[in-house]
């Protein structure tokens, strides 16, 4: 299991097509990853109205205004980073992973509503830290016909952990009889421990691709080491850094857009849907009753389920692409994932909530690796991290819309009705998969029919040749 990829030359040259195990290698540390973005998804906005917090959608502007600036200067880092030992990103997965572990723990014990956003402020960043070199890594490594599978392992680890941090918190009262309740302004201990153990598994994660996975040296060293000497300089790579969103192949301009509608939809699917479920099927809003903890724990568990989809449906994309193409996937998953957010509306029954869920994690799993398999084979490869950092805008762009004009739609126009966000979420998922049948995807390799197919590691492709060094 422990099999790692060797060094082998990048840039312009074919790369060996990598085994089961090596995938698995080098994508197993979005497990603990995901541990960390599930455990804020599902409780975040639960503290914040812990503590007393009305205006949630703001408060969570904190994250993308520091992503914004933390995504591309890391790509732009990490594609000028190489040592023989840690290679080019692990450095930055090591120290992301630290700094968000140690975040995971600070965060349940915040007392004040301002230490809650400041922290969610950090524990964002650190995870982007980590998360944004692991999307380079799969560029660098994987030969283009593997790319598509090689997110897709991404995919299906984010759906493991996912899955398992999200239902921490409800495991832990109904298995253990901890209590998810606590005097106001408190976090319950259910909600706490969740936490810490989130901590634990990010890092040992993280450390496990560290220390498994070997990166490809740059192809000329020399050449490499005179643009790093002729970009020097920390206001260089802040200059560079962002004016790449202007010069973004075209490719990466038309997926921005589908990018935008996908992640509104599910930013507005993370700010709300604890009010909305407490609210509008649960009949509550007093934080510190029994119903209300029970339907944000529920909230945590409809979280797994969408998880748990996206890691089976990751397996599958690959397949489904082959047979017809990456943008016809992208387009039927983002559809089924709308739906299923405009289906809450018509829920009164927790348990159908579950239903809803199913449409999200196949939509959840085509966004989280069909663009960047379309994107990858657009990139040039001296520059994979910097444009996947400057892609991340796209994710980021959408949460500061969301924590601008969704907190408006709900007070105002839905007059505090958080399930109407929910469903206009939806229907900007449906957008978004209308419109990616406008991308050019110049990597979109079928596999010929009289080509037969193996089931590798999830995914169906050509036989593998992996190097021989390997």
């Amino acid at each position: 299991m422990a099999s790692s990829v060797a060094a082998a030359p990048t840039g312009t040259r074919e790369k060996p097509r990598l085994s089961f195990w090596q995938i698995w290698n080098m994508s197993f540390g979005f497990l603990g990853i995901q541990f960390g973005f599930a455990l804020q998804n599902a409780n975040v906005s639960r503290i914040f109205e812990t503590l007393g917090g009305t205006e949630i959608a703001l408060y969570w502007l904190a994250a993308p205004l520091t992503g914004m600036l933390v995504q591309p200067i890391i790509g732009y880092m990490s594609d000028r980073t190489w040592s023989p030992k840690w290679g080019r990103r692990r450095p930055f997965f090591l120290v992301g992973a630290i700094l968000a572990s140690l975040a995971l723990l600070v965060m349940p014990n915040v007392t004040a509503l301002w230490m809650a956003v400041g922290m969610l402020w950090i524990m964002d960043s650190s995870i982007n830290i980590s998360m944004e070199p692991f999307r380079a890594l799969v560029g660098d490594l994987l030969p283009s016909e593997q790319r598509t599978t090689g997110f897709a392992a991404q995919t299906f680890f984010i759906g493991v952990g996912a899955v398992v941090a999200s239902s921490l918190p409800w495991m832990f009262t109904n298995w253990f009889g901890i209590s998810n309740t606590a005097p106001a302004g408190q976090i319950p201990l259910s909600v706490k421990y969740a936490f810490y153990i989130g901590g634990a598994v990010f890092l040992a994660a993280v450390l496990w691709t560290v220390f498994n996975t070997k990166e490809y040296p740059p192809e000329n060293l020399e050449e490499f080491e005179e643009e790093k000497r002729r970009t020097a300089g920390f206001w260089n790579g802040i200059r560079e850094s962002f004016s790449g969103i202007f010069n973004m192949p075209k490719t990466m301009r038309q997926l921005a857009i589908v990018q935008f509608f996908s992640w509104l939809a599910l930013f507005s699917m993370w700010i709300y849907t604890t009010p909305a479920v407490t609210s509008h099927i649960y009949h509550t809003t007093d934080t510190t009753s029994k119903l209300y903890n029970e339907g944000a724990d529920w909230v945590g568990i409809c979280f797994a389920v969408y998880n748990g989809v996206s890691a089976i449906a990751a397996l599958l994309l690959p397949l489904i692409a082959r047979r017809t193409s990456r943008r016809v996937t992208h387009l039927l998953c983002l559809v089924a994932g709308g739906l299923g957010l405009i289906s809450i509306f018509f829920i009164q029954d927790p348990n159908m909530l579950l239903l809803s869920m199913v449409g999200v994690g196949i939509a959840w799993a085509s966004i989280l690796s069909v663009p960047y398999a379309m994107l990858a084979g657009a990139l040039p490869a001296n520059k994979m991290g910097y444009y996947m950092g400057v892609f991340n805008f796209f994710i980021v762009i959408p949460q500061v819309v969301a924590g601008l004009i969704l907190g408006f739609f709900t007070k105002t126009v839905f007059h505090g009705e958080a399930v109407y966000t929910l469903a206009l979420g939806g229907v900007s998922m449906i957008i978004a998969g209308l419109l990616t049948l406008r991308v050019d995807d110049a990597d979109d390799i079928r596999l010929p029919s009289d080509e037969p197919a193996v089931l590798q590691g999830g995914a169906y492709d050509a036989p593998v040749e992996t190097d021989p060094r390997l």
